[in-house]
């Protein structure tokens, strides 16, 4: 080699050193892992004058989880499809983390053919990037330029930068866990204040709902809560959430039951590989990868967060899992703190009742007793019938006041913590269980022999369909009020629940409304379920009370 060579060779090492500084600075400058990422493709590419380059990110179950890209253009991208998840020769890379130069990629026995679309391929250099020993994905380069094959050089300043790289990616991913760290703290104080500070329920769950979307990165989120027998989707956040917003589920088949019920999260990378998914909605069938945790304090199971990607999207990785299943202890402990708030909020309420009824029975009943007597007493020195007929319907109103308040005595003298035998009672509780999935607590009206007068068989009617009635106002009506009575004669029993929401829609599903039309059906009463003209709407459901 004479000296014009080996000068011209000296100088283009340095050269090549020069660039390989230029581009470990240009990817150590950067905190955003995705930017990093491209920017480290983009300088392997740039310095062994590849045409094409690419980095996959390898996930926990050995798999490709990104699949970055330089020198293919998005319509081409498109053409070509899905993009790949680590087999053939980018597999070989993933099974065995060495470097890997090929002057054929075609001609490897592991090379199972390009996609249709896919622009023609030949010479090939691949490298591992390790953070610190850890694996975490492979530069894939081809077609250099000249129609060459890679040589030692190229795989030396390759590995150099894959070195750098790594360093970079620890960098980054470091700074983005500090900031999901910041984020999950952020929303954990918000969610638990809101729970906290009296926000609506409706509110908290919306609230609890972004955030955990917010924090898996995900596509959707839900909160699906228990209601009756069945688990139904409360809350929903981005794609496909108007969709899915009321539907239930059945906690005996389903991934959610499996995680409401057992009090572990499902994390799974296509639900469609699950003979647990529901296929009671179309709009469920769009997502792949899931997490579904359960909202568990102490022994208290509120209801399951969900999140997840459409078909096709990134599966989640185990720090969202770790992130989401924090961010879900802290929200249900917060619920949990909430419902003990309530619940003391409801005994001191209780014992004002206790104190209101005591003082009903002891002072006004007896007054209006005392009343009716003198009354009744002076019937006997009037003598023209229509003053006595006056004073008779008078004491028949003193009468039917005395046993309303008696009804209303009975109601409010019900201890909460002893489980209720009395229909009367299960009603009371059946309302005030539905009243923080309606938001409120509905006004309620007990007029007759409720207890004494109605059949078991009419009673266990008429519980469900007043479970029914008030679930429809908790996911359909919108309202802010409702009321309802249970009014028993000689002959009939009529339930009457109505509210001031957006009534009932001419095409809306009405397959609940159906069930309760064939109760009463079956019973040989009425059942009456419209739309009423200031607003809201009115269901009255009428049957024959049967033998007691």
């Amino acid at each position: 080699m004479d000296s014009g060579d080996a000068a011209s060779s000296a100088a283009e090492a340095q050269k090549s050193q020069r660039d390989l500084l230029d581009a470990v600075l240009g990817i150590g400058t950067g905190l955003d892992l995705q930017t990093v990422l491209r920017r480290i493709v983009e300088a392997a590419v740039r310095l062994v004058g590849a045409r094409y380059g690419a980095l996959g990110v390898i996930d926990d179950t050995r798999l490709l989880s990104q699949f970055l890209t330089v020198g293919i253009d998005e319509a081409t991208a498109a053409q070509i499809g899905p993009l790949p998840h680590g087999g053939g020769i980018l597999g070989l890379l993933i099974d065995d983390p060495q470097p890997l130069r090929l002057h054929d990629l075609n001609d490897h026995p592991a090379a199972f053919g390009l996609p249709a679309h896919h622009p023609p391929m030949r010479s090939f250099l691949g490298v591992p990037i390790r953070v610190r020993s850890e694996v975490f994905g492979n530069l894939y380069l081809t077609e250099k330029a000249g129609g060459v094959d890679f040589d030692d050089e190229d795989e030396s300043i390759v590995l150099a930068l894959a070195a750098a790289a790594g360093v970079a990616i620890e960098n980054a991913r470091l700074y983005e866990d500090v900031r999901h760290r910041e984020r999950w703290l952020q929303a954990s104080a918000e969610v638990t204040t809101a729970l906290l500070s009296g926000t609506e329920p409706e509110e908290v769950l919306q609230l609890l709902a972004a955030r955990a979307r917010d924090l898996a990165e995900a596509d959707f989120a839900a909160i699906v809560l228990p209601l009756g027998d069945s688990l139904v989707i409360e809350v929903a956040n981005g794609a496909a959430a108007a969709h899915v917003i009321g539907r239930r589920i059945d906690p005996a088949a389903s991934l959610i039951g499996d995680a409401f019920l057992g009090g572990a999260t499902v994390a799974i990378d296509d639900i469609h590989k699950s003979p647990h998914w529901p296929n009671n909605s179309e709009a469920l069938d769009d997502f792949g990868p899931v997490i579904i945790v359960p909202l568990v304090a102490g022994e208290a199971r509120h209801g399951v967060l969900w999140v997840g990607n459409l078909i096709g999207g990134r599966r989640f990785r185990a720090a969202h899992q770790a992130m989401l299943e924090a961010f879900a202890d802290q929200a249900a402990l917060g619920l949990e703190l909430a419902r003990q708030r309530r619940e003391t909020e409801h005994l001191s309420l209780f014992r004002d009742r206790d104190r209101i009824a005591r003082d009903l029975h002891d002072t006004v009943i007896q007054r209006l007793f005392a009343t009716g007597m003198q009354l009744e007493g002076s019937m006997r020195y009037m003598t023209g019938p229509e003053a006595s007929e006056r004073v008779q319907g008078a004491v028949s109103d003193l009468d039917k006041t005395i046993k309303e308040i008696r009804s209303t005595i009975y109601s409010l003298q019900r201890s909460d913590r002893s489980r209720p035998s009395s229909l009367r009672a299960r009603i009371v509780e059946l309302i005030e269980q539905l009243a923080p999935a309606i938001g409120f607590a509905p006004t309620l009206r007990l007029e007759g022999l409720v207890d004494t007068r109605i059949s078991k068989d009419v009673a266990d009617n008429l519980l469900p369909v007043l479970r029914e009635a008030l679930s429809n106002i908790a996911r359909h009506a919108k309202a802010n009020r409702a009321d309802v009575s249970v009014v028993v004669d000689d002959d009939w029993a009529t339930l009457t629940v109505s509210d001031n929401g957006i009534g009932i829609p001419d095409d809306g599903r009405r397959s609940g409304l159906a069930n309760l039309g064939a109760r009463a059906k079956s019973l040989g009463g009425t059942f009456v379920a419209q739309s009423v003209p200031e607003g809201g709407a009115e269901l009255v459901w009428r049957v024959p009370v049967g033998d007691a």
